[in-house]
């Protein structure tokens, strides 16, 4: 069983938000749609759904066409970060909801219903309607019915954006291992690497209506294709400066060079885009092949055990990610260091020529 888009587009008013896709996702997976807000993957949910109908392209589930099939005729469940219920009957009926549209037998129905409830923390408030519950309830509603639908596709946009942290973590764990026991195609759309890499899988890259990388999780993230996937697929985003190879040595900001290591080591001379994430910078030096950069200090954040340091440096804006608390003076000059082998190499036109060293090493 596999869905898949074959060029598929939109265009709403004449604006482009989907670009030509292609896209194959098979049974049993979890694919993960990684993008910022209004990146498209709430569109391209609605277009494998069967919601919007594509501009271009065509949609195959299991091998069939079916591009113009209503919603109401495909095996869909969608969950969206407003949780949806029906607010006049209880939380039993909103997760029965679906098997009584499907003719299900009352014994299994109930067997179903009581089944998602244990999973979803929801046994003692089955009785009661969705408005007598809590956000975070409200939204277990809504997933506990999505899982008993039995659906061949499951769709959740966002679905966890509104619950408290605990809660969150809690069925980050629960719905891929809920999901892929049933066999369904799994899509989970969210703004945070973080997730991704939680939730693992297959994540697809969005930017601007364009799916940018497709693959396993850990592989995109440690080797992404380009520029922009790097920034997509890091949180705060991947920092970058222009650098210059010529034989052994790398010049870079106002007339500071280094020794090529790591990736740097084996590039051709020329010019090249230098990519790091935020937190693999550091206040003092950490040993191997070091680099260091003098920078202008513009803001920080404390989030109580880390601190986020916004850098100013030769006209670059960077953000650094530091373990602990640091009282640092505005405005004033700071030193940060970084390993060369934490830094990925792209063309100038973006494209990535060399992963960091770290990465094809792990």
């Amino acid at each position: 069983m596999s869905l898949v888009l074959d060029g598929v587009s939109k265009v709403y008013d004449g604006k482009t938000h989907i670009y030509p896709t292609d896209l194959t996702l098979e049974r049993g997976t979890m694919n993960v749609l990684l993008g910022p807000t209004l990146s498209g993957k709430t569109t391209l949910m609605r277009l494998m759904a069967g919601l919007d109908a594509p501009a271009t392209g065509r949609i195959l589930w299991e091998d069939k066409d079916v591009t113009g099939m209503r919603v109401q005729d495909r095996k869909v469940a969608m969950v969206y970060q407003q949780f949806i219920n029906y607010p006049s009957m209880t939380v039993y009926d909103n997760i029965a909801s679906p098997l009584r549209l499907m003719g299900v037998s009352k014994a299994e129905i109930d067997t179903r219903v009581r089944e998602a409830a244990e999973l979803m923390k929801l046994v003692p408030f089955l009785d009661r309607r969705p408005l007598e519950l809590s956000g975070g309830q409200q939204q277990r509603c809504a997933l506990a019915r999505a899982l008993v639908k039995g659906a061949g596709l499951v769709l959740l946009d966002e679905p966890l954006a509104n619950l408290d942290y605990k809660l969150r973590e809690e069925l980050r764990a629960e719905i891929p291992r809920i999901f892929e026991e049933s066999g369904a195609i799994f899509v989970y759309a969210t703004t945070e690497p973080e997730e991704a890499l939680l939730l693992g899988g297959n994540v697809a890259t969005m930017w601007e209506g364009r799916v940018t990388q497709f693959g396993p999780t850990p592989q995109v993230y440690r080797q992404p294709g380009d520029a922009v996937t790097a920034r997509v697929f890091s949180d705060p985003p991947m920092n970058f400066t222009r650098i210059v190879k010529a034989g052994d040595r790398i010049s870079f900001g106002e007339g500071q060079t280094a020794p090529a290591a790591g990736a740097l080591a084996d590039l051709a001379d020329g010019t090249y885009q230098a990519g790091f994430r935020p937190d693999h910078l550091h206040l003092a030096a950490q040993g191997g092949d070091g680099l260091h950069f003098q920078c202008r200090l513009k803001v920080t954040e404390i989030t109580g055990s880390e601190t986020f340091l916004h850098l100013e440096h030769a006209g670059d804006h960077w953000v650094g990610l530091v373990h602990g608390v640091h009282e640092l003076e505005f405005g004033a000059p700071i030193e940060v260091w970084l390993d060369a082998a934490h830094v990925y190499v792209f063309a100038e036109a973006g494209d990535l020529v060399a992963p960091a060293s770290y990465a094809t090493a792990a």
